[in-house]
């Protein structure tokens, strides 16, 4: 790849058009494949695209009478450019992809929600293979399948694959530590190789029977199993033809998790899109092995004048960016460049990918489905939309805000009796609740009294606001969800005593965006309906009973007081179960990890010799010593 160098700068110059800026470059373009950067005035990205013949695709810009109101207005906006030439343009595809996903014009589809899916791996880098959830970059040694839509899916199905299979999910150093079986064999989810209850070679054949059926060999993993069984039952085995006829039962539960299967597609991802109302939503769902292994919504951002083609080719460019494609591709409209991107994933995956739109059978009833889950997941979304569009209203009207809050944020601290003491944050809009902008804040401060809600809540709202001041402006938002860095409404778990401890910390940041702080003390004898609220300039009041916007405000205010007491007691739970290891001076994570892989648990290490512990790689003798010390006393 050759980049091409940016206009110099003329600042003397006077101001001139986008298209009068882009024939400048239009000179010097060669007619290859590459990538070509617009920036705007501010030295924003504003448009990432690629092309064939780059000197033919910008010249088209510098004549933008007769393009689309989107294509003029970006054109307008340009006031700089920078090239990229690629050796071909299916590496010019692929660079395009990973330059939208980075660099995020606006101008573009952008691919929302960007998550990475999780996979069922089968780690073969100890003698006894374990089965386990993966996430991220493949660096373990094993087979890896997926992926899977949801940990919920991976979760599920390792369950059915103890039963069926009898594989480990323990780690190697609970594995190491075992001298007897653990409950997992008890209840027949383990076949023990941990204390010699199954010989490897037999174990070894339950991780091939394991990996061969989610390859999509299960048919004949089946009919093994179902005639080991027969044999075992004609032999008067019954207590192992059970434990066979066990594992045919969790096969099929693995089978029939997902709502459709497939008896043509052993693997591949469907992809379809739905369009109402100027947005868009396409529904992922993954097949392997002949089975449905789960479905995504995806909703991209996208101008409203492009096509659902358009947007669905510009969606699977950066959905496989930084995934391994599968062996087809079905889709529910047709790609003006499908010969590009198969040559593109092809390259991508080290192997033939097929991109189809299928016209009729087993395929076509498969995007059929996926295009029935866009268009239902996008209708629920835009009813959910003017029911939160009318809540919001409603809270403008009755808080007496001049318009409707696009971001709402609630408050509330958790602790007991001053200890673990937390403060969360939970943050709703124009979409109802949005997890992704939910916080929490561990209480700090040493002068606060233990118990001292109102020190918290200055504490939680000082670091909050003095962080939003200092990293973003007022009209700032999120550029992928459009949600506002700074809220509107700021609602507070107590009443006129919170809002003056709010009030102090407002008054001393000085904030630059005017915020309504709203205090909502609960009714007498806590009873929902009941509640007062609190505004500076306003007497308490109440709101109407049965109001839908005081329910809303209810549900706010619980969300907040579950998710405080949720990280209260994670963190009160992680206190109660700290390693030992941890409160040793000179042991960090790769020290426990050696100590406990040495002796299996805490408890060993603390019963070691002192020779035995400077045997571990990375112990001096002085750390052994500092070790054998803490458990046992000096001297």
């Amino acid at each position: 790849m050759t980049e091409t160098p940016s206009l110099p700068a003329t600042p003397a110059s006077p101001p001139i058009s986008g298209a009068e800026v882009i024939k400048t470059f239009v000179k010097t373009l060669p007619p290859s494949p590459g990538v070509y950067r617009m920036f705007d005035e501010a030295g924003e990205v504003v448009y990432v695209g690629k092309a064939r013949n780059l000197k033919a695709r910008v010249t088209n810009y510098t004549r933008p009478e007769g393009l689309d109101i989107r294509i003029r207005r970006m054109i307008e906006a340009t006031r700089n450019m920078e090239f990229v030439r690629t050796e071909t343009e299916a590496e010019a595809l692929l660079l395009e992809a990973n330059l939208i996903k980075r660099l995020k014009p606006r101008f573009n589809v952008l691919l929302r929600d960007d998550k990475s899916f999780p996979y069922i791996l089968i780690a073969t880098e100890h003698e006894a293979a374990e089965l386990k959830k993966h996430r991220g970059s493949r660096r373990i040694k094993g087979h890896y399948f997926g992926p899977f839509a949801s940990a919920l899916a991976v979760k599920r199905t390792i369950t059915a694959l103890q039963r069926a299979f009898l594989l480990r999910t323990c780690s190697d150093s609970f594995y190491k530590a075992r001298t007897r079986p653990c409950m997992l064999h008890q209840i027949k989810r383990c076949s023990a190789p941990c204390t010699g209850e199954i010989s490897m070679i037999d174990y070894n054949q339950l991780v091939e029977e394991a990996r061969q059926f989610l390859s999509g060999k299960s048919k004949s993993v089946q009919d093994h199993l179902a005639a080991d069984m027969n044999v075992a039952a004609e032999n008067l085995d019954f207590e192992r033809a059970a434990l066979l006829r066990d594992r045919l039962s969790a096969l099929a539960l693995v089978q029939s998790q997902g709502d459709v299967a497939s008896k043509s597609v052993e693997e591949a991802d469907v992809f379809a899109i739905g369009h109402e109302a100027g947005q868009f939503c396409v529904q992922v769902f993954f097949f392997r092995a002949y089975q449905n292994w789960g479905n995504h919504a995806f909703r991209p951002r996208a101008d409203a004048s492009l096509s659902d083609a358009e947007v669905l080719e510009a969606f699977i460019g950066q959905f496989y960016e930084d995934r391994t494609p599968p062996k087809q591709i079905l889709l529910s409209h047709e790609l003006s460049e499908k010969e590009l991107m198969e040559e593109a994933l092809s390259a991508r995956a080290g192997s033939k990918v097929s991109i189809q739109t299928p016209q009729r059978g087993e395929k076509k009833d498969l995007v059929q489905h996926a295009l029935n889950n866009a268009r239902e997941a996008l209708g629920r979304q835009l009813a959910e939309g003017a029911t939160q569009k009318t809540l919001l209203e409603g809270v403008a009207t009755l808080f007496g805000l001049d318009e409707p809050p696009r971001r709402i944020e609630v408050y509330d601290n958790s602790h007991i009796s001053g200890t673990n003491a937390v403060g969360a944050m939970i943050v709703a809009g124009e979409e109802g609740l949005n997890k992704k902008y939910y916080r929490t804040f561990n209480i700090r401060s040493t002068d606060i009294t233990p118990g001292d809600d109102f020190g918290m809540m200055r504490e939680v709202l000082t670091r909050r606001f003095t962080r939003l001041a200092n990293e973003s402006e007022p009209e700032a938002e999120d550029e992928n969800t459009g949600m506002p860095d700074w809220p509107d409404v700021v609602f507070i778990d107590g009443g006129a005593g919170q809002l003056n401890a709010v009030r102090q910390v407002i008054a001393e940041l000085n904030l630059q965006k005017e915020v309504t702080f709203i205090g909502i003390a609960k009714g007498e004898e806590r009873d929902a309906g009941r509640e007062k609220f609190f505004m500076e300039g306003r007497d308490a009041f109440m709101l109407p009973h049965r109001d839908p916007v005081l329910y809303y405000v209810q549900r706010l205010r619980d969300e907040a007081h579950r998710f405080a007491i949720g990280t209260h007691r994670a963190k009160r739970k992680k206190d109660v179960i700290r390693n030992p290891l941890d409160e040793i001076e000179g042991i960090g994570p790769t020290r426990k990890r050696a100590l406990l892989q040495r002796f299996g648990s805490a408890k060993a290490v603390g019963r070691a010799a002192l020779a035995d512990l400077a045997e571990v790689p990375g112990v001096s003798t002085q750390l052994a010593q500092q070790i054998y010390d803490h458990f046992n006393g000096p001297g």
